[in-house]
């Protein structure tokens, strides 16, 4: 029923706690690697034990949708600040709707049902994993069994009991290493194991000052990292294209210096943005603009106005992108009366 509604895999554990995810959350934050991330980091006995969200929970039934798409940077934009795939349209509706379709079978049959998909209530890669989906890859992405990892995934707590589909998937991943050589800022630090300090992904969504010594290696990205995935062979194999038409795999990083609060939020709408505060968007597309090399006069004109801004953080950021770019002394003679 998932699966014709729209899921490319489909599975079924048992709302038992998460143990194991647990234990392993716990690990991280006791040595610094969640680096104040929340999410399911910020309650695991909530987010590992299903009958907190749903008292009296039996079952689980998890799906994974593939967001793969092949989208272009656009070449419309003076200065391309790439998106990641899963950031580039909205995948997690339509598992959202897929899964409504069992919970709503469950009400119907008189159990109480309740759908989390890009939810803090549950770990749903360890659910995934449970249910017999996948295996955990050296990147910590759960790769689905000959799909690889270009997935959403979503659950269905529920009071009905079904039957699981548990069992072990083999390691598909043997002795490479791709992943965890390919990683920009060498964030993979062991096997299944990712500091948050050094990960791009969340780097971008951390508020307050970027960190000086990963703005090289953050490139021209505005939003997300894909290096892990890009390079792992039975992703590549295995992806599912969901090519639509109308995602963004780039944004204009000059557009986004310019436009107002709103703009920058609606451009922004399905990314994270810690407060919905457009500055950390800004930040990101200042160092951007450092890394592209990009040095015309609309770049020029827009780091003046950040570096004479009354927002120091910005500012600095700034000064970063104008000294990288080695055009410092031209943005300054923009500010001499």
């Amino acid at each position: 029923m998932v699966r014709e509604a729209g899921a490319d895999r489909v599975g079924v554990t048992t709302a038992a706690p998460l143990d194991r995810a647990r234990a392993a959350i716990e690990s991280r934050i006791a040595a610094g690697q969640a680096d104040g991330m929340q999410f399911t980091f910020r309650n695991p006995e909530r987010s590992t034990t299903p009958t907190m969200s749903v008292p009296g929970a039996r079952s689980i039934i998890v799906a994974a949708r593939s967001y793969f798409c092949d989208g272009e940077v656009s070449a419309a934009a003076v200065v391309p600040a790439r998106v990641a795939r899963y950031a580039r349209s909205d995948h997690y509706e339509p598992l959202r709707d897929a899964l409504r379709t069992a919970a709503a079978r469950l009400k119907r049959d008189g159990h109480r049902a309740t759908v989390f998909a890009d939810d803090n209530s549950i770990v749903d890669r360890e659910v995934a994993w449970r249910a017999g989906l996948g295996w955990y890859g050296k990147n910590a992405n759960l790769l689905l069994e000959g799909l690889g990892s270009w997935f959403v995934l979503g659950c269905v707590v529920t009071t009905a009991e079904l039957a699981t589909t548990e069992r072990e998937v083999e390691d598909g991943c043997g002795a490479c290493r791709r992943c965890i050589d390919a990683c920009p800022t060498g964030a993979i630090v062991e096997p299944g194991v990712v500091d948050a300090r050094k990960c791009l992904a969340w780097l971008v969504q951390k508020p307050g000052t970027f960190e000086v010594s990963f703005r090289d290696a953050l490139g021209t990205r505005i939003y997300g990292c894909d290096d892990c995935q890009e390079v792992c062979p039975p992703t590549r194999r295995g992806a599912i294209d969901r090519t639509r038409g109308d995602e963004r795999a780039s944004v204009d990083a000059l557009e986004l210096l310019a436009a107002p609060d709103a703009e920058v939020l609606r451009i922004a709408d399905s990314w994270y943005v810690a407060d919905r505060d457009p500055r950390w968007v800004r930040r990101n597309a200042l160092l951007v603009v450092g890394n592209a090399g990009v040095r015309n006069d609309e770049v020029v004109s827009l780091l003046a106005r950040y570096i004479s801004g009354d927002d120091a953080l910005l500012a600095e950021h700034a000064r970063w992108a104008a000294s990288k770019l080695g055009i410092g002394s031209l943005v300054y003679d923009e500010l001499v009366p």
